[in-house]
């Protein structure tokens, strides 16, 4: 069942207002509690003070000064007195608790029996039947407690005040309460027809009337109104320009299944270059099977075991790096780097390996500045460093440097490697390919590095390119744009 926005927005006005009435009603109702407990405390207090004061004058006056002998000759004479001082009817007791002044019926001494102990034991204590408060004090001549001093004290009029009190607050509460809901019926009502407009306007929109009217308000309601206007307007726009979308979608499609192609043809290459190693430990494994006390052959197997699971371990590593380059663009963050301090990093980092193979590593490398993704530009020169390590000759030489030419900041690695010839030039940075199989597979390649080089500079904007290439090494020179202020 639906329920209208004017009805919610009543029954919550209403529940609110009563619930604000009732709350300050409440408070004022018990702070009038409170006030009139009180006062009539402090009052019945200051009296049983009168009545201890002139109980110690009256005996001091006595020619038998002792209090208990007093109380019960004189009980009934000196409550009477009392009343006429403090104009409150009075009841003396001894220490006992046994009534002096007057009489009392069984009833009237169970009623109060429990309020009388603890008047004994010289506590002040009171108790209140409907409007009747019977206040028991001790009744003392210095320290010493010799009875209890009873005053009676009428709340009729406490109860009667407090009753138009009450009455008032209901009388007020009610016109406050229905005046303050007429008006913020009213009030909000004009917000309610407001929004009740805006969903017959969206009701228009579903149904394929895009032509909406604004609201002439100068509030939220009217901003919205003219939101759902721009919004009618932008799907019109949308549904003509559906055709355009409808070609586009047609040549998505086409590089889709070339894509599909593509990946097809990479999971074939990653296949093959997987099964390569697995074969090869397969083999090794199945050998140690065959002749498991053959020392030399376990020493052989362990080497080669290990290298290809190096080799293999290196190819997922890359795979996954070129995997993650199409799905975690969200993870590259350009700052403005050095390329020295950053070249010089990645060289102190390989440096271990160049003093492995005996190669001398010669560097010209000045400060120049570009914005791209650190960690990318970190992987880039290791892939390339490393490619220069592998395929160098022992006591080879490799050759670092960069300078800054048209706006851009060039690095140059020249190793004096094996070289590349030049039919494959072209192909070296597609996944998987590699020139020297048997190299590679020496090395660890699995002709991913210049692949996932590549890659990395397309993503920060710059180019690779093997600028020289014979039996003597190779050169491969790579290029960002200057970084420059704004």
């Amino acid at each position: 069942m639906r329920i209208s926005i004017k009805i919610k927005f009543s029954i919550f006005l209403a529940v609110l207002l009563l619930l604000t009435v009732f709350i300050l009603s409440l408070l004022v109702l018990r702070g009038i509690k409170i006030n009139q407990v009180e006062q009539y405390e402090k009052y019945l207090a200051r009296q049983s003070e009168t009545a201890n004061v002139y109980f110690m004058q009256t005996i001091l006056a006595e020619s038998n000064k002792i209090p208990q002998i007093f109380l019960s000759t004189k009980g009934v004479e000196f409550a009477k007195q009392l009343e006429l001082l403090t104009g409150q009817s009075i009841v003396l007791y001894d220490r006992n608790g046994e009534a002096v002044s007057k009489k009392l019926s069984p009833r009237e001494l169970k009623r109060i029996s429990q309020t009388l102990t603890y008047a004994t034991e010289g506590k002040t204590a009171y108790q209140v039947e409907q409007d009747e408060l019977y206040y028991l004090t001790p009744l003392r001549v210095g320290d010493e407690q010799v009875g209890v001093i009873q005053l009676y004290y009428s709340l009729t009029g406490d109860h009667d005040f407090y009753n138009r009190i009450r009455q008032t607050c209901i009388s007020i509460g009610a016109g406050i309460f229905l005046f303050s809901f007429i008006l913020a019926y009213i009030y909000f009502g004009f917000f309610a027809n407001g929004i009740i407009k805006l969903e017959q306007m969206v009701d228009r929109v579903r149904d394929g009337h895009y032509e909406t009217p604004i609201l002439k308000r100068k509030d939220e309601i009217g901003r919205l109104s003219m939101g759902i206007q721009a919004m009618s307007r932008k799907i019109m726009t949308t549904m003509k320009g559906m055709e355009e979308e409808q070609e586009k979608l047609t040549m998505a499609v086409n590089k889709l299944s070339l894509l599909d192609q593509q990946q097809k043809q990479f999971i074939g290459n990653v296949t093959h270059e997987f099964k390569t190693p697995l074969t090869s430990i397969k083999a090794y494994l199945d050998l140690l099977e065959m002749y498991p006390d053959d020392d030399k052959l376990l020493e052989t197997a362990v080497i080669n075991i290990k290298s290809e699971t190096d080799r293999l371990y290196e190819m997922v590593d890359k795979v996954l790096q070129l995997s993650s380059m199409e799905k975690y663009d969200f993870e590259y963050h350009p700052e403005k780097i050095d390329i020295k301090q950053i070249a010089l990093s990645v060289l102190q980092s390989l440096s271990g390996k160049i003093n492995k193979f005996s190669i001398q590593l010669e560097t010209e490398l000045t400060e120049a500045y570009i914005k791209a993704d650190k960690d990318s530009i970190i992987i880039i020169l290791i892939n390339l460093l490393d490619n220069a390590i592998k395929y160098n000759k022992i006591n080879g030489k490799i050759y670092v440097k960069n300078y800054i030419e048209k706006n851009q900041v060039v690095i140059e690695i020249t190793d004096t490697g094996i070289g590349i010839p030049k039919e494959s030039a072209n192909r070296i940075f597609d996944p998987f390919y590699t020139v020297d199989k048997n190299r590679s597979r020496e090395n660890g390649g699995a002709g991913l590095g210049l692949s996932l080089v590549k890659r990395y500079i397309d993503k920060q904007g710059g180019s690779i390119a093997l600028i020289n290439t014979d039996a003597n090494g190779t050169t491969f020179q790579i290029s960002f744009p200057e970084y420059r202020s704004e």
